[in-house]
């Protein structure tokens, strides 16, 4: 009887406690693999800051990283494999538009909380999925607002509109366009470029006959930072302007003094400017000997409103591992005032205090200068 009670005892003390995974999904290795992996290292923070809170709640919180390549095919076989793991709870992610749109319906499958702390385009939201939020803003706002910025503070009468025809570059591109024209900003040229090109001669060439003030590019760093470089190169004096794509260290490194005059619309401020956000940039810069990339705290703050939902599901489920539908239930209510501000989600998962931001880079450094932050619809 006594070895008997010893082996329930010892069985009992031995036991597991239960596991819930969070993941982050984002461009880990590629050309796009600067702004992902400082997505994938803000979520990485927030989980292991949560560790000890959820171990005493009888959970083993872990981090399950994942590489969508900024690949939609990729991005999809993914969310595949999440879907299939019952212990995911929470996806953080994803970097771009194009690969969270088809993952998203994925998840959508079965529920599986998806909050993205930088997916811009407007229709990750606007098919109103239940399981899918946002805590950045949308193109419907950035590029507007680029626009009204080019004409009022530019003083431009011309633009050149380029973009990577990809759903984020070209649908942030349109958005710039249709304000442009709206307000009488001539459009001189919409011209689609490939991901991964390195020549930019043709395009180019077509803008710098027609002279436009401003050349607008709809897409990703590492060919907005090969773009501006080869305009000056080509003699093109006209302002060039982007949107949240090219907030990233990597234009500066590939564009070099070139860099200096960019202005870039973007979801993600500058967090440095208030003390929450020192104190995070000071601890994740002691934690992985890196600054702060654009979407590091919004992956961050992302997984923070997924792990505040999760928690609200466990105590409501009297302890019990919660179904991923009262997980995305309950993330649709929280209300969080996380580093990069409050954050709120109205009927379609969008952000209710979500700003856009346009900075100028004044000097050979990153990030550059904030020069205008903006609330609502242009």
């Amino acid at each position: 009887m006594v070895i008997g009670l010893l082996l329930v005892s010892t069985a009992a003390g031995c036991a597991k406690p239960k596991v819930i995974k969070v993941a982050s999904v984002s461009p880990l290795s590629g050309s796009q693999s600067s702004m992902g992996e400082a997505i994938k290292l803000g979520v990485q923070m927030a989980v292991d800051e949560n560790k000890e809170k959820f171990k005493k709640l009888g959970y083993d919180l872990q981090f399950v990283p994942q590489d969508d390549q900024a690949d939609p095919k990729v991005g999809v076989a993914v969310a595949e494999k999440l879907i299939a793991d019952k212990d995911v709870l929470l996806v953080v992610g994803h970097l771009n538009s194009n690969v969270a749109i088809p993952s998203s319906v994925v998840y959508a499958k079965d529920n599986l909380t998806q909050v993205s702390p930088a997916n811009t385009n407007p229709a990750v939201t606007d098919r109103r999925l239940p399981n899918v939020n946002r805590i950045c803003g949308r193109d419907d706002f950035q590029g507007p607002w680029g626009a009204r910025y080019a004409a009022e503070t530019l003083k431009a009468k011309s633009v050149f509109i380029i973009h990577d025809k990809t759903t984020y570059g070209q649908g942030v591109a349109d958005e710039f366009r249709k304000k442009a024209e709206a307000i009488g900003v001539k459009v001189l040229g919409f011209e689609g470029i490939t991901p991964g090109e390195v020549d930019f001669s043709s395009v180019l060439n077509q803008a710098k006959v027609k002279k436009p003030d401003v050349i607008y590019y709809g897409g990703m760093y590492p060919e907005a930072g090969q773009l501006v470089k080869q305009a000056r190169e080509k003699k093109i004096t006209a302002y060039f302007m982007g949107a949240d794509g090219l907030d990233d260290k990597g234009l500066v490194d590939i564009a070099g003094k070139d860099a200096v005059g960019v202005v870039y619309t973007t979801a993600a401020g500058d967090v440095t400017k208030s003390d929450a956000g020192k104190a995070f940039a000071a601890k994740y810069k002691a934690k992985f000997g890196k600054d702060i990339g654009a979407y590091s705290a919004y992956g961050y703050d992302s997984t923070n409103i997924g792990l505040l939902a999760i928690e609200a599901a466990i105590k409501a489920n009297n302890g019990k591992k919660p179904a991923r539908l009262q997980v995305s239930t309950e993330t649709r209510k929280v209300r969080y005032q996380g580093i990069v501000g409050p954050v709120s989600f109205d009927d379609k998962g969008d952000n209710l205090s979500a700003k856009i931001y346009i900075f100028e880079i004044k000097e050979q450094k990153y990030p550059g200068t904030l020069v205008a932050e903006l609330a609502g619809k242009p």
